[in-house]
């Protein structure tokens, strides 16, 4: 069983990172055999549906790795815009290491096949949603209402995304570090706004 296992964990592994790299359609089945080092005939036997099975896999495994890394940081941090300050110093250093090839593990799965992949769809629809309730949570620790809070998690994920995208397009981290300050600053002033309306 424990054979069984790690064969299943080294395909969803290597095609996790296969489709942060190069996106889904450039990806092929070949690649992620080779990367994994898997046996020829074991993909159709973890993944009877293909591609796409193992496409909803690998979602999974990157968005709970993502989830994992900024409750980790949430742990750390002393209030949201360190929080966001710290994550974003985190990506830029993944970004930075893997030379500007890796970017958020979900994006090129969500603009490429998932509208295409109603069950892919829904995965990474709920793995986005996990990121922004860890958010959310962070931002109700502050003080932050309910609805404000869900609001804010949408437009600091958004703003990080959206940063990703220009850092791995640029070469360059300094898109994500200054949105990260931005989006720092107006979450440290909506914090202020909202503890002068509660005194």
């Amino acid at each position: 069983m424990a054979e069984k296992a790690g064969t299943r964990e080294r395909l969803v592994g290597a095609a996790a990172r296969l489709f942060q790299e190069r996106g889904y359609a450039a990806t092929g089945l070949s690649d992620i055999l080779s990367l994994s080092g898997a046996p020829k005939g074991s993909l159709y036997h973890y993944f009877p549906g293909g591609k796409e099975d193992l496409a909803i896999a690998a979602a999974e495994l990157a968005g709970q790795r993502f989830l994992d890394s900024l409750k980790a940081e949430a742990v750390t941090s002393m209030s949201t815009p360190q929080l966001i300050i710290g994550f974003a110093a985190r990506l830029a250093g993944w970004l930075e290491q893997s030379g500007y090839t890796m970017g958020c593990p979900l994006a090129t799965l969500a603009l490429e096949q998932a509208p295409h992949s109603p069950p892919l769809s829904d995965t990474v629809a709920a793995m986005f949603a996990s990121w922004q309730d860890a958010l959310g949570e962070r931002l109700r620790a502050d003080g932050m209402g309910q609805a404000r809070a869900s609001e804010l998690a949408v437009l600091i994920l958004s703003g990080i995304e959206g940063a990703l995208i220009l850092a791995r397009a640029q070469r360059d981290s300094a898109p994500l570090i200054r949105s990260a300050r931005a989006l720092a600053q107006l979450i440290e002033a909506e914090a202020a706004r909202s503890r002068t309306a509660q005194v």
